[in-house]
């Protein structure tokens, strides 16, 4: 069951066609907390950073459809916490030892 749904369809010119798609992109490309205006109001939607899209275009009938559709979840996705090792099985560097040191500097080419 849908949680809401607005639809509106009406005549637009081509420059009102796309002052609306921008006004979309525009919302997109900030994210956060969006609002876009409609006819009668201002609807605000929380936009996350990764979206689900959809272009689909239809030739028949004597016209071309033309359907862009977005999609997200309601809840924010949360990205896994970066693994880190328990406290204390941390691997230190290894040390030489006292001899190996010497033997070290003992060996001159």
């Amino acid at each position: 069951m849908t949680d809401l749904k607005f639809e509106q369809k009406r005549s637009l010119s081509r420059l009102e066609a796309a002052d609306q798609l921008t006004a979309l992109a525009a919302m997109l490309r900030e994210g956060g907390d969006a609002e876009l205006e409609l006819a009668g109001g201002t609807l605000s939607l929380r936009v996350p950073d990764d979206l689900r899209g959809e272009m689909e275009i239809e030739v028949g009938d004597g016209q071309i459809e033309l359907e862009i559709e977005f999609k997200w979840p309601t809840t924010p996705r949360r990205r896994p916490a970066p693994q880190r090792a328990a406290a204390g099985t941390e691997k230190a560097p290894r040390r030489k030892s006292a001899a190996a040191a010497k033997r070290s500097a003992t060996k001159a080419p």
